[in-house]
């Protein structure tokens, strides 16, 4: 009975997850012809098929020709053009750049699971330079009163280090580790993001789920563009 609520309750997750980034995807195809995107480059592509939702968003944009991926992860698909396997948080050589540079940087719930803040900026950074239109990070919310990662609500509210130490406890210890899930705040987004104050410009939209802000979709350009 227990194993049959596990596997209804994790397809009830999904189906949520599923939801929320259509609606991502669906935000993201009206920047795309507002800047008239052509090819885009996704970032932290996963290889693990086994749910729906996963590379939802990149596979629902409309008018994109090209699609290109950058993951620390195996990817085999002729979806993608092009794939670097290599993380968003190290150097790019110039011919890294060359060819994975596109009209969008797409990284659909990457950010937080690259480590520490450091590695965040890093991975800002570098989805910066790849850019040649505009980019697009998507995140949840930390302050949202579920973790989908978990399926643990409201423990994510807690100091980081307290977090940590009671998901060992429960035995999710990969995700106790920062460099595995280092949940994003709107006030961490902002911060990061001024970091890079007089290079780009930027807005901090979001989707809610039930009536509640859930995620986190960033949309920024280069301020020459």
């Amino acid at each position: 009975m227990n194993q049959i609520y596990a596997i209804n309750h994790c397809k009830f997750i999904d189906n949520i997850v599923i939801k929320k980034r259509l609606e991502i995807a669906n935000i993201i195809n009206t920047h795309i012809k507002k800047f008239n995107a052509k090819d885009v480059t996704d970032i932290g592509t996963t290889g693990d098929l086994t749910n729906e939702s996963s590379n939802l968003v990149i596979k629902k944009l409309i008018g994109i020709k090209n699609f290109k991926s950058v993951s620390d992860q195996k990817i085999k698909s002729r979806f993608f053009k092009y794939i670097l396997k290599k993380s968003i948080t190290k150097n790019f050589t110039n011919s890294d750049v060359k060819i994975f540079s596109s009209d969008l940087i797409l990284s659909s719930a990457t950010i937080e699971h690259v480590g520490d803040n450091f590695n965040q900026i890093k991975m800002i950074k570098n989805i910066i330079k790849l850019t040649k239109k505009f980019f697009v990070i998507t995140t949840p919310n930390r302050f949202y009163p579920l973790d989908f990662h978990t399926k643990i609500p409201f423990i994510h509210w807690l100091p980081k280090k307290i977090h940590r130490k009671i998901l060992k406890i429960v035995n999710l210890n990969y995700f106790s580790e920062e460099k595995n899930l280092n949940l994003l705040s709107e006030r961490d987004i902002v911060k990061m993001m001024n970091s890079f104050k007089g290079k780009i410009k930027y807005n901090i939209l979001f989707i809610r789920l039930f009536g509640i802000r859930s995620n986190f979709i960033i949309i920024g350009q280069k301020k020459y563009c």
